[in-house]
């Protein structure tokens, strides 16, 4: 489904990915773990338009998106939801839940995707006029990812969707990102909680300093003494 082909990417004259090629297969969950500045948050940044690659190309089922505009790759079934549950937090519930349906397509079907959308996360429902501002740290998140979702996406990059959530909290995200997976949305994974995201994911690629430098079946990776040294604390 996606295909990042040797990709490198710059904020200004700083290089951040130097030749990253990563695969995500239909209705797969796959993981991107790695330290803080690694550059995971800048990949997922070059798949959606944000940024544009320096070099490298980025396919989406079989077709070029590199040099597309965020919209038009949102358009093409991509949706990305950013680190820190930002919402519009002037906005009630439901209001940002359409803000997620903007493109043409995704709006015209929105009333029955805001059903399917308050069944994953039947809070929301509870919560629909209240403004966003209102909400608790867990419950923007959710927001976050629902907002996600009304663009009815083929497949979903989460950023950190874990962080600053309360345990409870964290368990219900990932059993939601499972939920999708059985739905045929596809996950790309950026998660700080190295053990979860390599549970739930099929497969992962370990980004250090800008390069892949370890991919593999989550399994594998589980077992692997690096992995386990550099990221479990064993």
């Amino acid at each position: 489904m996606l295909k990042v082909c040797d990709v490198a990417s710059l904020y200004g004259k700083v290089q951040v990915l130097w030749d990253v090629s990563i695969q995500v297969g239909e209705a797969e969950i796959v993981a991107l773990v790695g330290s803080n500045g690694a550059g995971k948050t800048t990949l997922l940044k070059t798949i959606t338009g944000l940024l544009p690659p320096a070099s490298g190309t980025v396919e989406f089922l079989g077709r070029r998106i590199d040099g597309l505009p965020p919209h038009a790759i949102v358009e093409l079934g991509i949706s990305h939801v950013p680190e820190g549950g930002r919402v519009f937090p002037d906005m009630t519930v439901r209001e940002n839940l359409e803000m997620g349906a903007y493109a043409l397509k995704a709006w015209r079907e929105r009333r029955r995707t805001l059903e399917e959308v308050y069944q994953l996360f039947p809070l929301l429902k509870e919560r629909e006029r209240q403004l966003a501002r209102t909400l608790s740290g867990g419950e923007r998140q959710m927001l976050a990812m629902a907002r996600g979702l009304m663009s009815k996406p083929k497949l979903c990059l989460f950023d950190e969707p874990s962080y600053g959530l309360a345990p409870r909290v964290v368990a219900e995200v990932f059993r939601i990102i499972c939920d999708l997976r059985e739905r045929g949305i596809t996950v790309l994974l950026v998660e700080q909680n190295v053990r979860h995201s390599l549970e739930i994911a099929d497969r992962a690629y370990v980004l250090e300093n800008g390069r892949v430098c370890l991919e593999g079946a989550c399994g594998e990776l589980l077992r692997s003494d690096f992995v386990r040294q550099a990221y479990l604390g064993l």
